[in-house]
């Protein structure tokens, strides 16, 4: 009888570890399955190809490089880093057809379209690297190619099969936003106060456009047209180059000192109240994220090694790994 119990204890325990290992293996995140070498046996060459690529499209246009950062953000916030937002919809019915995503500039798309014909000018990579990794290795080209830093990135995703506008709504943080409202859309996806404020770095070289902004310089409140955070100096060269009724689709540079550089100079302009947007200058006028901005404007290898981390934090939200979706043949549609 002894020996039947402990022989039954001992099948329980061995049930019990069974399931504690099968529930362990589904907990495992698909970003896990990420990894740097993950086509060194598929297609050696991916990177030097899309690297080839983008810095033909960079030497173009410079627009290349704030216009693909952006947009390998935008993908990674809605539905995960799958590439959904470059699928295009027939009926306008797709995330890049979404108010906040209808800005997202040409040479974005472009560039990550050039890349994928480039790696599948290899016949041994033909259809074998998804579009969600190149676009993630674009972005990484980009970045270094303004003078930013150049860093590893975890490959192994898969794209995903659905886009729709209704997928953006509420997804993407915009550029009224506070600190409690920043923090409370970027949390969600593993990324911390400092990591925000690492990437609101990018817009060292980005671009909006007037209608952004405008309510800022023209009609901040009843009693103050200005918004008395912006820099009064800075708020007058913004009026120049955004008069009232100018089209709202005139793109200005995030950063006026140093547009074209992936550097710290967006931090040190948020200093001197000239953060373009009300949720790039909260990161300053905030004495909780205020010491961040001041570090990262005081020492840019900090910032840059901030970025990278926060940059491969972001590329691993939401991805598909294994079998899950698919390798896109044609990066704007659905197999």
């Amino acid at each position: 009888m002894i020996t039947t119990r402990l022989a039954h204890k001992t099948t329980m325990e061995k049930q019990s570890f069974i399931v504690l290992a099968i529930f362990l293996l589904l907990s495992t995140t698909a970003s896990a399955q990420l990894s740097q070498n993950f086509y060194k046996n598929i297609c050696p060459n991916v990177e030097s190809l899309v690297r080839s690529a983008v810095q033909k499209k960079f030497q173009q246009t410079f627009v290349t490089a704030p216009a693909t950062l952006r947009l390998f953000f935008h993908d990674c916030f809605v539905r995960g880093c799958d590439a959904s937002v470059l699928i295009a919809s027939p009926s306008n019915n797709a995330e890049k057809d979404h108010p906040d995503d209808i800005s997202l500039a040409g040479d974005g798309f472009d560039t990550v379209i050039k890349a994928k014909a480039a790696v599948d000018s290899d016949p041994r990579c033909k259809n074998r690297v998804s579009c969600a990794d190149i676009l993630a290795l674009a972005t990484r080209e980009v970045v270094a190619l303004a003078g930013g830093p150049f860093y590893p990135v975890e490959l192994g995703r898969r794209d995903g099969r659905i886009s729709t506008i209704a997928s953006v709504q509420n997804k993407l943080p915009h550029p009224e936003f506070n600190l409690d409202q920043l923090n409370a859309m970027f949390n969600p996806h593993g990324l911390t106060q400092t990591d925000m404020i690492a990437l609101s770095g990018a817009h060292t070289i980005g671009f909006s456009h007037c209608g952004k902004f405008s309510k800022r310089i023209y009609r901040f409140s009843p009693t103050n047209r200005i918004d008395p955070t912006l820099n009064l100096q800075y708020a007058m060269s913004l009026r120049q180059m955004c008069p009232v009724n100018v089209d709202p689709r005139i793109a200005i540079n995030m950063d006026p000192t140093t547009p074209r550089t992936f550097d710290n100079a967006y931090f040190k302009n948020l200093q001197q109240g000239k953060g373009l947007f009300t949720s790039d200058q909260i990161l300053f006028t905030d004495q909780r994220s205020r010491p961040t901005v001041n570090f990262f404007a005081s020492n840019n290898a900090a910032f840059q090694q901030a970025f990278v981390t926060a940059i491969t934090k972001l590329g691993r939200v939401g991805v598909l790994t294994g079998f899950q979706g698919e390798i896109r043949r044609d990066c704007t549609r659905a197999n």
